[in-house]
């Protein structure tokens, strides 16, 4: 028996890369469908045959796309065509979050704005970046950001992902230019970018990485978490929840909140908290799903 890891699914085909460097095409167990398992990218599997035998345990798992095991996942935002929006970017990083997978925030195409809109978003992503997370913009005259990233991401398991158009493929044919990935124009007619990336593929990289190229998606359902739980995804909330009045605070309508003090005193960016308020109606107001 052997062991390894899927770094690409097609049709009902499994490729593992073994431990030695090798890939081989597996399919999967004719019983795994009845005990309810289906093998997916980035899972770690013994095989035997040319048959996946067994999927081991996960450490997390992103639902769309499925890819498990990750250690990061870089959130390609765009500054303009489509224009940047801190609803879809809140909506990334909390989807991460709430699976336990760390974010990386990387704005593109901010050669398309004006010296107007720049000035006016260059304060928003300061504010992410004092909340802690680590954004990066692209700039294409400089290749700073790309060592940056690449330092940022290695010797990980890392998913490129984010909005139709928004430059997934573009930038990672920047940092590894051996992958060769499609890339489409923006369609002026729809504002949005094709559906260029078809499959989940695990690219290896550096001496242990391997990373991911995922279909782009122009919005994003938070069915991953309950509404009670939204704000443990927010980690300047968390910073101040065990200061607000009540344990369990969801930073609405209750007396004592630390959340909504700081709101007022301008420490909590005003937007971070229309964007949790909206996404807390959308999943309360979720109907449950009954199997």
């Amino acid at each position: 028996m052997e062991s390894g890891k899927i770094i690409k699914s097609i049709s009902g085909f499994y490729d593992v890369l073994t431990p030695e460097g090798t890939v081989v095409r597996t399919r999967a167990r004719g019983n795994f469908r009845k005990q309810g398992i289906k093998p997916i990218v980035g899972d770690l599997v013994d095989f035997a045959d040319a048959y996946i035998l067994k999927v081991e345990p996960r450490q997390n798992q992103s639902v769309r796309p499925p890819v498990a095991n990750l250690d990061v996942a870089v959130v390609v935002i765009s500054a303009a065509e489509p224009a940047f929006s801190t609803n879809l970017l809140d909506r990334y990083l909390v989807y991460l979050a709430a699976q336990n997978i760390k974010a990386i925030i990387y704005v593109s195409k901010t050669d398309l704005l004006s010296a107007a809109e720049l000035a006016e978003l260059t304060p928003i992503w300061a504010s992410y970046r004092e909340i802690g997370y680590d954004l990066l913009i692209g700039q294409q005259e400089q290749a700073t950001q790309f060592t940056q990233l690449l330092q940022l991401i290695a010797e990980q398991q890392v998913m490129v992902m984010g909005q139709s158009g928004a430059g997934k493929s573009t930038l990672l044919n920047h940092l590894f230019p051996q992958l060769q990935l499609p890339t489409a124009a923006i369609s002026q007619s729809l504002n949005r970018g094709r559906h260029t990336t078809r499959t989940v593929t695990l690219y290896p990289f550096g001496k242990k990485g391997l990373i991911a190229d995922t279909p782009g998606f122009s919005s994003l359902e938070l069915t991953v978490l309950a509404a009670d739980q939204l704000a443990n995804c927010f980690p300047e909330f968390v910073a101040l929840a065990d200061q607000c009045r009540f344990r369990g605070c969801l930073h609405l309508q209750e007396p004592g909140c630390a959340v909504k003090a700081a709101l007022e005193q301008q420490k909590i960016a005003n937007f971070r908290y229309r964007d949790y308020q909206q996404m807390y109606q959308e999943i309360a107001a979720q109907k449950p799903v009954y199997r």
